[in-house]
């Protein structure tokens, strides 16, 4: 057996730089496996996190606005990460529309969320990335998918921010893989420009409104953009937007009914100006129709400047909820019919109508798909 005695402090030292080395050549080789497989995978991501008190709505299951900011965080991680793979200016992805997004499923406090993205297309200046939400009883075990979600981002550049930047293309199982990408993309953008077209003002509500009116039920939050909303560029992340847009939503809809609501579904979510730090937002929901189970709320959010008032005030964001109303036993509701007055509500609510035929008729297609 070989004894030593303790180590002069020189020969310590001498222990110690080896020692470091040697680490240092670990951890370079962990990177470049690492890089390695980020190559490879560099198109996905899985955030897992515990559901907390703190993201309960008041009926205690998982705000819905906390699970839209979680899904925009996993598709802004995802699609950062690809558009810095090549050379040239760093950027960060903007988040410029949500499809439509379907909650299947309540969460709730204390299960284990995982959320997954990957990136599914890429055009020249903007890229798909497909999101799913699952949730798990980390007591039983059991799993369920909670929510879907499709996103479209632009790479907007560090140095300047109305610069688009090009996305690196990704690789495609086959051509009918892609075809399926370009038809919704190309979908996505013709839609967009429609809603462009549709934009319209918040009217603020008449004094003292007749119970189930859109006026009764209208409702606003304001908001101050500060640093913990924003991105490295000072931009708000589009998680923190929806957020407040689910908020509001179902302040309406809770008005309306006067009962405990929950988020049933999202139609696209259309962002048509970026929000910058020092902002004051408004958002405002409004009911537009109501069937006899559901109620469509459109949000709309505005942006104004607290500094620079040249710059006046404009439309950021504009989406369509819909909410259900349920009971002690979370069973849905019958909700109450939804008092039309005047031409411009009566539009909307055709509108509205003209949307939900659409959507039943979209989802018993895929039920039967599926069967």
């Amino acid at each position: 057996m070989h004894c030593s005695g303790p180590l002069s402090s020189k020969a310590a030292g001498e222990v110690d730089k080896t020692a470091a080395a040697m680490g240092k050549q670990r951890v370079n080789r962990d990177v470049c496996r690492g890089g390695e497989a980020g190559s490879q995978q560099g198109s996905q991501i899985q955030l897992s996190r515990v559901m907390r008190p703190d993201d309960a709505n008041i009926m205690g299951n998982v705000h819905g606005g906390i699970i839209l900011k979680m899904i925009e965080e996993a598709g802004g991680i995802v699609g950062t990460r690809h558009c810095n793979t090549l050379n040239g200016d760093r950027c960060w992805v903007a988040l410029v529309r949500v499809e439509k997004t379907e909650f299947l499923f309540p969460v709730f406090i204390g299960e284990v969320v995982h959320v997954s993205a990957e990136i599914s297309y890429t055009s020249k200046h903007s890229l798909e990335v497909q999101v799913k939400v699952v949730a798990e009883n980390i007591l039983t075990g059991m799993k369920k998918l909670a929510n879907k979600a499709a996103l479209w981002y632009v790479p907007c550049s560090l140095q300047n921010a109305d610069k688009i930047l090009e996305v690196p293309p990704i690789k495609y199982a086959d051509a009918e893989q892609e075809e399926e990408g370009r038809k919704r993309y190309e979908a996505q953008k013709i839609e967009r420009q429609g809603t462009k077209a549709r934009l319209e003002e918040a009217i603020p509500p008449p004094p003292n409104p007749e119970r189930h009116t859109v006026g009764f039920s209208q409702s606003s939050l304001i908001h101050l953009v500060g640093p913990s909303d924003c991105t490295i560029d000072d931009y708000v992340y589009g998680g923190v937007t929806m957020k407040l847009m689910d908020e509001v939503a179902g302040i309406v809809a809770a008005r309306h009914c006067n009962t405990n609501i929950v988020t049933a579904s999202v139609d696209a979510i259309n962002f048509h100006r970026k929000i910058k730090k020092g902002c004051v937002v408004t958002v405002t929901g409004r009911l537009t129709f109501v069937s006899n189970k559901s109620m469509e709320i459109e949000v709309l959010v505005d942006a104004a400047s607290l500094v620079d008032k040249e710059k006046g005030r404009y439309r950021a964001v504009s989406a369509f909820f819909t909410f259900i109303s349920l009971d002690k036993d979370n069973k849905p509701l019958t909700v109450p019919p939804l008092k039309i007055e005047g031409e411009d509500e009566q539009r909307r609510s055709d509108e509205g109508k003209a949307r939900y035929v659409q959507n039943k008729a979209k989802r018993l297609a895929d039920k039967e798909r599926r069967q």
